[in-house]
């Protein structure tokens, strides 16, 4: 957090990770943003994402600096004896809001809970796994495993799709913060530290089974039906406009679906085939039965009107509608000054302005500017020197050695 808005209410914590790609970066990325003060530590060849698509023009990292926001980097050998004895020694250094660490590394043994939790017994300790088992994992392959591609797919469409979103990632980053500070908080109680395992796949698997999906078919005894863009359970499906644009409207509430026969002007048709088909559209339950129906007499009033008078129509009602946009479509709406606040440029080193995102959630009614992310291994000489006490004397010999990696001065 900045001085204009004050101190974060995780000032005063200092988390080290060693991560990379999504959801470690994105634990981090929230932690920070929270006002914890959280060190990245690098392998001092350079982190596995430091390249990862999107690139800026000049070829860095757009994701990379998007995912490290606010966050310190430090460059360490971790394959010497010497540069694993500085990773211990920085994620175990003393201090009542120290001894915070969130990996998702595979085989490095001096990061194991075993190991640092024997220099600090109270460590609070998040490991992040693809499975449960060790074995790694990504959210696009763990996707499918539990069959979300199975009912995203068109119902005309045999070939599964694949979301583009990784959402296990960000739930599972997010998770990763819950049980750090829940970890804290144990530990504020009753001195215990804690080993906290939190595998991807179980992410996926816990809430597809806690929405219900799974329970279904043991219910049913079979998968749902592919429905395209209908909504599962309820009234929501994609219309046509007049101008070509395409809309999405959703009417879950009573309230909400009165609204949508109101401001379409079809009350009396869907009263008429409420007598006729017996049916009570007014419960969610009978529109999802009945959604083929509904859409088609629904469509001819969207076909009528433009993406635009569909949106200020159901600004005046309860009515959700939400338009289809591409990204370039977001950006144009952002330079016009018509998007959300949590949208902001930042001037990212190494690349200039920066489209963004802030944290989403609002302090006092407002959102909190991000910090741009780092350059790769900026923090390094100042986390030994202020973390560790390390004289310069002693960073340079280890950045001679190779065991440290220090930023190279600009020109």
């Amino acid at each position: 957090m900045t001085e204009e808005t004050g101190a974060g209410p995780l000032q005063g914590l200092r988390v080290v990770t060693s991560t990379s790609f999504v959801a470690g970066p994105l634990a981090g990325l929230t932690l920070a943003q929270m006002g914890a003060d959280v060190i990245r530590l690098d392998p001092a060849g350079g982190p596995a994402d430091m390249g990862r698509w999107p690139l800026a023009r000049n070829g860095r990292s757009l994701f990379w600096a998007g995912l490290n926001k606010g966050v310190r980097s430090v460059a360490v050998d971790f394959r010497s004896p010497a540069g694993q004895e500085l990773a211990a020694a920085l994620i175990t250094a003393p201090g009542e809001g120290a001894g915070l660490f969130v990996d998702n590394t595979i085989g490095r043994r001096f990061f194991s809970y075993d190991a640092l939790s024997a220099r600090r017994p109270d460590l609070v300790h998040v490991h992040i796994q693809g499975y449960a088992d060790g074995r790694p994992a990504m959210d696009y392959a763990v996707n499918p495993r539990y069959g979300v591609p199975m009912l995203t797919r068109p119902a005309d469409v045999d070939r599964p799709v694949n979301h583009v979103l990784p959402a296990w990632d960000i739930a599972t980053g997010l998770l990763a913060v819950s049980g750090l500070l829940a970890g804290l908080h144990r530990r504020r109680v009753d001195g215990r530290g804690s080993r906290i395992d939190l595998a991807l796949a179980d992410v996926a698997a816990a809430h597809v089974a806690s929405l219900g999906w799974l329970a279904e078919v043991t219910e049913r005894g079979q998968d749902r039906p592919r429905l395209g863009n209908h909504m599962y359970g309820a009234f929501g499906v994609d219309f046509a406009c007049a101008d070509g644009r395409r809309v999405i409207a959703v009417a879950i509430t009573r309230q909400q679906w009165r609204d949508l026969v109101g401001m379409t002007g079809t009350a009396a048709v869907f009263e008429a085939l409420s007598g006729v088909h017996g049916a009570d559209f007014d419960v969610e339950g009978v529109r999802f039965e009945n959604r083929a129906l509904i859409e088609a007499v629904l469509a001819p009033w969207f076909a009528r009107h433009t993406g635009e008078q569909v949106l200020a129509a159901a600004a005046e009602t309860r009515v959700m509608v939400g338009e289809f946009r591409s990204p370039s479509e977001v950006v144009a709406a952002f330079r016009r000054g018509e998007e959300t606040d949590v949208l902001i440029e930042v001037d990212q080193q190494g690349i200039g302005p920066m489209l963004t995102g802030t944290s989403p959630l609002r302090w006092d009614s407002r959102y909190v500017p991000p910090a741009p992310a780092p350059d790769f291994g900026a923090d390094t000489e100042w986390a030994l020197a202020e973390v560790l006490g390390l004289s310069a004397a002693e960073i340079g010999r280890l950045a001679g050695e190779g065991t440290v990696r220090l930023p190279v001065p600009a020109a």
